[in-house]
């Protein structure tokens, strides 16, 4: 699992290739050549390619285990960021990935117009968002809906967000590593920034939330109570 372990302060997305390459090259530089398929010793270019393809690996796995609007979020975001492109595209895309562009504007992820489309930026989610009454939620909403949080409130509404729906903590997280290294490859440094801040601030967002269903489960007792 990237990230650390459940409770503990996570690796940073900006330590994240560090973490993994660090011991790969580790492995590497322990014996006096590595030999590739063909016999032929592996060079160090070789080797970080290896480590990298790796954890493109795990990610991609991660990936198939999100939900339709997400994974069609994540490859849209990998070819056009959060620009427009034609409405045709977006259909070819939606309908590879199990969703549609009409269910993909009513989960609130991406808008349609005058035969183009793009993805919502976080700033752009509604402030007012309920995960707890929203009937179509997809990971890739609850993650930039907590960045918003973050941004505008701090740990404590992000936290308050997230403790209203703990069964998404893990993929959420994960699908902010995912992207702050997609944005890295490819320059976004301002895009990159948002998720960076999330799992910096992950520890004490989870702290947040778990202070925030904490207080619920008292007031539901107290009223039980009555």
């Amino acid at each position: 699992m990237i990230g650390g372990k459940k409770g503990a302060s996570p690796i940073a997305p900006v330590d994240l290739a560090q973490a993994a390459i660090g011991p790969g090259m580790g492995v590497y530089s322990r014996y006096a050549g590595v030999l590739e398929a063909d016999g032929g010793k592996m060079s160090v270019r070789d080797a970080l390619i290896q480590i990298n393809k790796v954890i493109d690996e795990y990610f991609n796995e991660v990936e198939g285990d999100m939900d339709s609007d997400t994974r069609f979020c994540i490859d849209w975001f990998m070819q056009y960021g959060f620009k427009e492109a034609e409405f045709g595209q977006a259909v070819v895309l939606a309908r590879a990935k199990g969703t549609t562009v009409d269910g993909l504007v009513l989960a609130g992820v991406v808008e349609s117009r005058a035969g183009r489309v793009r993805l919502l930026k976080f700033e752009e989610y509604k402030p007012d968002w309920n995960p707890e009454t929203d009937t179509r939620t997809p990971t890739w909403e609850a993650l930039h809906q907590l960045i918003r949080a973050l941004r505008t409130g701090g740990e404590v509404d992000a936290g308050i967000l997230l403790g209203k729906m703990p069964e998404r903590t893990e993929t959420i997280r994960q699908l902010a590593y995912r992207l702050y290294t997609l944005c890295e490859r490819k320059g976004w440094a301002e895009e990159a920034r948002a998720y960076n801040e999330l799992i910096a601030s992950w520890y004490g967002t989870v702290e947040a939330a778990d202070q925030a269903q904490a207080k619920s489960r008292r007031l539901e007792q107290r009223s039980f109570a009555l």
